[in-house]
């Protein structure tokens, strides 16, 4: 029997949270629904290898690579995925137990959805509720409020031939994805609740991506399939611009100081 979703987890030098992922995707109901496809992405720490090597005992899949980056792990796990649906999973997080029966209801329900994402839980080093928004590409078009934790149609991610493995730098991989889809006519569902439980690390991925938000991003925007993204970006920016400027106070002093020569004409 074919599972109906698979969770790709890429994993590098991860071991000492990966178990704790991987009692998170126990805790889900319905094993025969999916299937987990770790992607050692040329892990070199002992311990990280001693539970891969446990994992897979156990009978989890484990591709083993040489390091070659997040888009490169997830593509090359997505290759070998049975499922119909797809859920990339980060080795340190966490997914609800409700999550992925949901997802497959919503998706088999409605066959003009492509992909489910929902709330989160930061953990760590901050404690926080993140309630993101319903979809709207023009917001999606100016910040990546989408994590990489969504649930999709593996259809979806060949018809833009997946991740982008050419980003100059790691980080926003699933932002570039997204901004592709969406494109491409992908329709969006938002779950409001939890659906995930995101780790808060200082020493994360993310932490040195944001560092190189314009390297990346102005890669992101070079590229011709997002021409429209950039001009979207540009608009919501300078209509932004216009009204913080309409409503700054050196504008209605300017107002004021004219209002006396109104009087004369």
């Amino acid at each position: 029997m074919r599972p109906k979703i698979s969770i790709i987890i890429p994993c590098y030098n991860m071991g000492i949270y990966l178990q704790e992922t991987m009692n998170s995707v126990s805790s889900c109901p319905n094993k025969n629904d999916y299937e987990v496809i770790i992607v050692n992405d040329g892990s070199t720490d002992i311990p990280t290898l001693e539970l891969l090597k446990k994992i897979e005992q156990q009978g989890v899949f484990v591709l083993n690579q040489e390091n070659q980056g997040l888009a490169k792990a997830r593509n090359n796990g997505i290759k070998l995925a049975e499922g119909e649906y797809i859920l990339p999973l980060d080795a340190d997080n966490k997914i609800r137990h409700n999550y992925i029966s949901e997802s497959i209801k919503l998706l088999e329900r409605d066959e003009n959805i492509d992909v489910v994402y929902g709330n989160k839980q930061h953990f760590g080093e901050e404690n926080k509720l993140v309630n993101v928004p319903d979809f709207d590409f023009t917001l999606l078009c100016t910040k990546n409020y989408i994590d990489a934790c969504a649930v999709y149609r593996k259809s979806i991610w060949n018809k833009v031939s997946g991740y982008d493995e050419n980003m100059p730098i790691m980080g926003y991989e699933d932002w570039d994805f997204w901004l592709r889809i969406a494109l491409q006519g992908a329709k969006f569902y938002h779950i409001n609740e939890v659906t995930f439980d995101y780790r808060v690390r200082s020493n994360s991925m993310i932490a040195e991506t944001n560092k190189n938000y314009h390297t990346i991003l102005n890669y992101m925007l070079n590229k011709k399939e997002l021409t429209v993204v950039n001009s979207i970006r540009n608009n919501v920016f300078e209509a932004r611009r216009a009204y913080h400027i309409k409503n700054s106070k050196e504008y209605k002093l300017g107002k004021l100081l004219l209002m006396p020569l109104r009087w004369f004409k």
